[in-house]
């Protein structure tokens, strides 16, 4: 897997101060995406050992709140092979601070479906690391800058809690 950013005092992507990971390679090709040059799986710099270690660092200081994975996309095969080792080590690591990611793919059908065109091997092992999923395609004509941590309207912000994922906003439901 390669990378394309390692942001370490982000306030954008996630509650609180986080570190995001923007990992490389994206099938979904959305009209008038932000990050279009990490569609290629080669974009960036490899996912290494001493990268994994560079973000734990990061994200040891108390006043960063947690980690968020976007892309490209982190739900593409290719990328779920190093993440899902990689976010159980930094779970472990770091119990209390929360894990976002940001998929093209929807959770409910894609991702946690026996039958989703999404799902590995790896898919529940990166599902179990996570707190938080913004998922749905980015839509351009569905774009609204009001949104918090999503780009248009069609796409949901899913909350787990006691291991069930919650719709905590979508059309029609503002993220609390």
């Amino acid at each position: 897997m390669n990378y394309a950013e390692i942001k370490n005092l982000d306030v954008a992507d996630g509650l609180g101060i986080r570190v995001s990971l923007f990992v490389s390679g994206c099938r979904n090709h959305c009209k008038g995406c932000f990050n279009y040059m990490t569609w290629d799986f080669s974009y960036g710099q490899p996912f290494t050992a001493e990268t994994e270690e560079k973000i734990l660092s990061l994200l040891a200081p108390p006043h960063i709140t947690g980690l968020s994975v976007l892309g490209g996309e982190p739900f593409e095969e290719e990328n779920q092979q190093a993440l899902a080792p990689f976010l159980e080590k930094a779970k472990q690591t770091f119990p209390r601070k929360d894990i976002w990611a940001w998929s093209g793919y929807l959770l409910d059908k894609d991702l946690q479906a026996a039958d989703g065109k999404k799902r590995t091997e790896h898919t529940q092992r990166i599902l179990d690391c996570l707190d938080y999923v913004v998922d749905g395609k980015f839509i351009e004509e569905k774009k609204n800058l009001a949104l918090e941590f999503r780009g248009s309207e069609n796409q949901r912000i899913w909350k787990k809690t006691a291991g069930i994922w919650h719709l905590a906003s979508g059309p029609g439901k503002q993220f609390k």
